[in-house]
């Protein structure tokens, strides 16, 4: 079972404008929404419509973490959720014709004794892989992801900003950051692939089993202790990059679950990762078929051509 823990989750509201706000006018959205979301959480709605056992956690508090607990019941998604006297944080994006802008909150101060109860909580269900994902809240370091991954005998994957991946001392199954954050925690250079490659496997040397890094419209690198692989993006028309990575990474755990090798579990979620794009906010497009679309995605070794 895959357990995911989101320290510091959100409400996601995503507007959709014609044009962007500016001073003095109203501004009136066409198109709204609301959802519960946050790294770990999205992970674990991605993984339900997967078909792969999971359990989604972390601390929540307010009205704001109560939609988040009732919106993720409705879903039918498991949740086991730490309460805190807080209030859970609202991100905010807003969608035009031609761009996106973002407002995320930095939500409330979490205790070690929330932390303590949270331990509690991921011992009792006994988890084959804890993935710990998104921001950490006011009052948390990185010393908290590593507790928790000393805590017991799951694998830890973890899906955080650059600069904790570089503070990070436990043993990682897994890291998956993106461009900027592949930047952030190597110090190095990302603006070609090759930069990317030689990015992706300084950061796996640093203490992490793997290392999938998400490009955006260069695809996807992973990094494993015996090969580099690239999959390129899939042709598809992009609405909206929220949960882009979350559902590259559930895509790839899901595979790996099922006993798929790292090259097939790229792919997968590259697969994943191209459905998730098509459609706003984190809304979940029906994945049943997503096998017609991992057909499609492209994968080669480094320096080794695409195998189709």
């Amino acid at each position: 079972m895959i357990l995911t823990v989101t320290l510091n989750p959100a409400v996601d509201h995503t507007l959709k404008v014609d044009r962007f706000p500016v001073p003095d006018r109203v501004a009136r959205a066409d198109a709204a929404r609301v959802d519960p979301g946050g790294k770990g959480i999205n992970v674990s709605k991605y993984l339900v419509e997967l078909e792969t056992e999971t359990v989604a956690t972390g601390i929540v508090g307010g009205f704001l973490g109560k939609f988040v607990r009732d919106s993720l019941a409705a879903g039918e998604i498991n949740g086991d959720f730490v309460e805190i006297d807080g209030r859970t944080r609202l991100n905010t994006t807003i969608l035009a014709d031609d761009a996106e802008f973002k407002i995320n909150h930095d939500g409330p101060t979490v205790s070690q004794s929330a932390i303590d109860d949270l331990l509690d909580t991921v011992e009792h269900k006994s988890p084959d892989t804890v993935v710990v994902g998104g921001s950490l809240p006011p009052g948390l370091g990185s010393d908290t992801i590593d507790r928790i991954a000393r805590a017991g005998d799951w694998e830890t994957v973890v899906d955080v900003g650059g600069s904790l991946l570089e503070e990070l001392n436990a043993s990682y199954a897994l890291c998956k950051p993106n461009r900027e954050e592949l930047a952030a925690a190597t110090g190095s250079s990302v603006s070609s692939l090759e930069e990317c490659y030689d990015a992706v496997e300084a950061l796996r040397r640093m203490g992490y089993d793997r290392v999938i890094a998400s490009l955006g419209s260069d695809g996807a690198i992973m990094s494993t202790s015996d090969d580099c692989f690239h999959a390129a993006a899939v042709d598809t028309e992009v609405v909206d990059t929220v949960g882009a990575g979350d559902s590259l990474l559930a895509g790839v755990l899901s595979a790996l679950d099922r006993g798929s090798t790292d090259r097939e579990a790229l792919r997968a979620g590259m697969a994943v990762a191209s459905r998730v794009v098509s459609v706003p906010g984190t809304d979940i497009p029906p994945l049943d078929d997503v096998a017609d679309t991992t057909n499609r995605v492209s994968i080669s070794a480094r320096g080794i051509s695409p195998d189709g």
